[in-house]
């Protein structure tokens, strides 16, 4: 459990004469929120698009049957796939700007402003940036490899794998630049310099 001792000790190693600095990451915090809820508005108007591509993928199946034409392709029902991940991948961040992602944590709830600031400090520096960073690590070789063989489905007819895979490292670097700002409002809370509702305003 964070103590209000722990928070208090955490205060006075952390926060002493760095109000400029923080107001100058507030802006930086700021300018990512702002982006991530640019590009999650944009990552929502893909779904209708995804939800017709879908519709007909299931109608042109079978309508094809009584034309005796096919209505659809592996490259529409790839398409549909590809919708979806960017919807989830280019989401991820605007998700999390908004505090929106499910949790378990039955603590959380009750834990006072300063003492959620600090697990979502600890979380965002500890946990999720390194997370972000491991995983663009491990994908990008592959990623590399992808657009030099010019990666396409297996099946006929299908659509290019390279341009999709690159998405994951775009995702990473947006979820890692929302994690950077929650880490800012977080310190800003934790200061004194704002309160919860400034920081984490919509």
């Amino acid at each position: 459990m964070v103590s209000e001792i722990d928070l208090h000790l955490f205060e006075r190693i952390s926060f002493s004469g760095w109000e400029d600095t923080l107001q100058k990451l507030l802006q930086l915090s700021r300018w990512i929120d702002r982006t991530n809820d640019r590009i999650g508005y944009f990552a929502t108007l893909l779904v209708p698009l995804m939800l017709l591509l879908g519709v007909w993928n299931v109608v042109g199946r079978y309508l094809g049957r009584l034309v005796g034409q096919n209505l659809s392709s592996n490259a529409l029902i790839e398409g549909q796939w590809y919708l979806f991940s960017l919807v989830f991948l280019l989401g991820a961040a605007y998700t999390l700007r908004h505090n929106a992602h499910v949790r378990v944590d039955v603590l959380y709830s009750n834990w006072s402003p300063r003492q959620k600031a600090l697990v979502n400090l600890l979380g965002s520096l500890l946990f999720l940036i390194p997370f972000c960073l491991m995983v663009m690590a491990a994908s990008w070789s592959s990623i590399l490899a992808s657009w030099a063989r010019g990666e396409i489905s297996p099946d006929p007819g299908g659509l290019p794998r390279y341009p999709i895979k690159s998405v994951i490292l775009i995702c990473c670097t947006l979820l890692g630049l929302q994690g950077l700002s929650d880490a800012i409002k977080s310190w800003a809370v934790l200061s004194h310099l704002e309160n919860e509702e400034q920081v984490h305003g919509d």
